[in-house]
């Protein structure tokens, strides 16, 4: 009971004294402007960041503007992992806890942590060649897997997509196998027209192919004239002809809608008609009442 008694009157004696409030009140004082610090140094190096690449952009020797995306989000991790880590450190100092013992015994709990890390140091790993190679870029139209999305952000441990529906995916780095990129290069877009038996082939070629050699005026989102394939397919009431453009990268989806809606168009305005389902009903009794008919006019 005395032991319990000399503790209570040293933590009573403890909180009444005026150096501890005042030892108190410089750490909490200290903890907060690193905190604050920490936020400053981050903004203003993001800032620079952001300006290193604007002037980056008016030098020759600028990099694509898929790199820059990827590089400024990279950098920017990059700061604010280090700024973080270093005020963590100096509010544990603030605190009185001697970080460099700490750190010396990190390096044998780091041994044992090691081996149930690595899946950590491969993800980071992997996203360093993902950035080296330039696989794919922040704002690129990527297949990982199942999941497809555009690049938001390349970490050092993940890579996040945002799909089309608006779910963001979280990828590990080191899970990445297999990427399919349709951002690098020009896309296609594939429309097939299907045109009745009854119309001049001929006539209907001349006029798409004087329409079509105007489009890319209009469009923007065209590399160059579409190409009037000709005759894909002969089907049961329809012949259908094919028509292939050449887009910017993952702009074929909206050319293709563009390039029917004007197809349509431009058939209904010259009287040539879009094959349609038809039906013919045949009555087996309706053929032996004409069949009678005729017999009784004999």
């Amino acid at each position: 009971m005395n032991h319990i008694e000399k503790m209570k009157n040293d933590l009573i004696e403890l909180f009444l004294n005026e150096d501890t409030w005042i030892s108190f009140g410089e750490g909490l004082i200290k903890i907060i402007a690193i905190i604050i610090a920490s936020g400053l140094i981050i903004r203003i190096g993001t800032f620079a960041i952001s300006n290193l690449f604007k002037v980056r952009t008016h030098s020759a020797l600028r990099i694509s503007e898929r790199r820059e995306a990827t590089l400024l989000k990279l950098l920017v991790n990059i700061l604010t992992y280090v700024v973080y880590f270093i005020a963590f450190l100096m509010i544990l100092e603030s605190v009185g806890i001697k970080v460099g013992a700490l750190l010396a015994g990190a390096g044998i709990v780091g041994l044992a942590v090691g081996f149930g890390a690595q899946s950590l140091v491969k993800d980071i790993i992997t996203g360093f060649f993902i950035i080296f190679e330039d696989q794919f870029s922040v704002g690129d139209f990527v297949r990982i897997d199942q999941f497809e999305g555009i690049v938001d952000e390349i970490g050092l441990r993940t890579t996040k997509l945002q799909s089309w529906t608006g779910e963001i995916h979280i990828l590990p780095n080191g899970s990445i196998v297999q990427v399919t990129n349709f951002s690098l290069h020009n896309s296609k877009a594939v429309v097939d027209i299907s045109i009745s038996y009854e119309s001049d082939i001929n006539r209907v070629e001349s006029i798409l192919q004087e329409f079509l050699e105007k489009l890319p005026e209009k469009y923007e989102d065209m590399v160059e004239t579409p190409q009037l394939m000709g005759v894909q397919n002969l089907g049961p009431s329809e012949v259908v002809i094919r028509v292939v453009a050449e887009t910017l990268p993952m702009k074929h989806l909206p050319i293709a809608r563009m390039l029917r809606k004007e197809i349509k168009n431009i058939l209904d305005k010259n009287g040539i008609e879009i094959p349609y389902p038809r039906l013919v009903m045949y009555s087996r009794q309706n053929e032996e009442a004409m069949k009678q008919k005729g017999t009784m006019a004999e």
